[in-house]
Parts: C-alpha cells; structure tokens; sequence
C-alpha cells in the first residue's frame, strides 16, 4: 500500500481536524488550505473535490472493517464475544472518526457510505445468529453493536481496558451471552 505524500497526509489531518469541528459543510477548501499555508490550486491537486478529500478521510476505516468482517466469516465457528471485542476495538480505534461520520450522515450517505455500514451490520448479525435471526435476535444485536459504538464516543475519557471490559460485558448482555470473568485482552492493532 502507498503511503500519502507528506503534503496529502497534512491536507487530510487538518481537514479531518476542521471537518470535526466545523463540520464538512460549513469547511471550505480555501479554509483548508490557508491552514496549511498553502494555495488552493496546490490542494485541488491532491483533491479535486471536497467529496474525495472526505471519501480519502473515510475510506481506510471502511478498508479497515471489510478486512475485520471478511476475517470474521472466513472463520469455520466465531466467538460472539471476540465478535464483540473487535468491533469495540475498531471502533475505539477510529472515534475521532465516528464523531465526524455521525455529524454528517447527509454527506455520508451522498457518497454511499451509509449502506456499508448497514450492509456490515447485517453481515455481522448473521455471524452472531446465523442466516436467519428472530426478531428478537436481530434487535438485540442492534442494540449490542449499536451501543459498542456509542460507548467509545460517549465515554472517550474512561481507560480503554475499563470502557472495554464494561461496554463488551453490556454488549454481551443485550445478545443474552454471560461475560466472561477476568481482566480484557489487549486491543487489536
């Protein structure tokens, strides 16, 4: 995989750094650039639109979750709760990156990011329960997956090993799993 040049990957961290507090529509590339003391010829360059510099921001965590569920059903049998736990890890990994998804869903879902997430969702319920889940099963992991990705936004400021252990236990309570005792493995890298 090809690193970004130094110049994209500033491009990207001040956008997603803007896009984050600002929101994407109300960042202009102007903006953007003038941050990075550079002209915005020289950043269309780089990204011809505001959609490809955003779709550049998201699309590696989207990368990132396909390779995390095509692992996952490429497994004979999955354990509901090391589901649970890779699914909190990715998502505590990219937060920063959630908040920005969350408060753009309308840019999301122009560029087709929505239905993944949707799709994933799907695909990950039918790891839990198989291919046919009640009504009863497809709410709870809803609900179960739903508030793993919640928790690492909700709670950004509670220890990692901490949030984990009492969000994946939740979790695994919603999907109607015992918790497992002892302490939480480390995170996925």
């Amino acid at each position: 995989m090809r690193r970004p040049s130094d110049t994209k990957q500033r491009i990207l961290d001040v956008a997603r750094d803007l896009f984050a507090r600002q929101g994407v529509q109300r960042t202009s590339l102007q903006e953007i650039a003038e941050r990075l003391g550079i002209t915005k010829p020289a950043l269309y360059y780089h990204f011809p639109s505001r959609e490809d510099l955003v779709r550049s921001i998201v699309q590696p965590i989207i990368d990132e979750e396909e390779a995390f569920l095509q692992s996952l059903e490429a497994l004979d049998e999955v354990e509901p709760r090391a589901l649970l736990e890779g699914y909190f890890d990715f998502h505590y990994r990219h937060r920063r990156e959630m908040v920005l998804m969350l408060s753009e869903l309308t840019t999301l879902a122009d560029l087709g990011l929505i239905d993944h997430v949707m799709a994933w969702r799907e695909r990950l319920m039918k790891l839990l329960f198989g291919p046919d889940p009640t009504l009863e099963q497809a709410t709870r992991a809803v609900i179960a997956l739903g508030g793993l990705q919640d928790c690492t936004i909700q709670f950004a400021e509670i220890p990692w090993q901490e949030l984990r252990g009492a969000a994946v236990d939740g979790a695994c309570a919603a999907l109607g799993i015992e918790p497992r005792p002892g302490p939480a493995a480390e995170p996925v890298k």
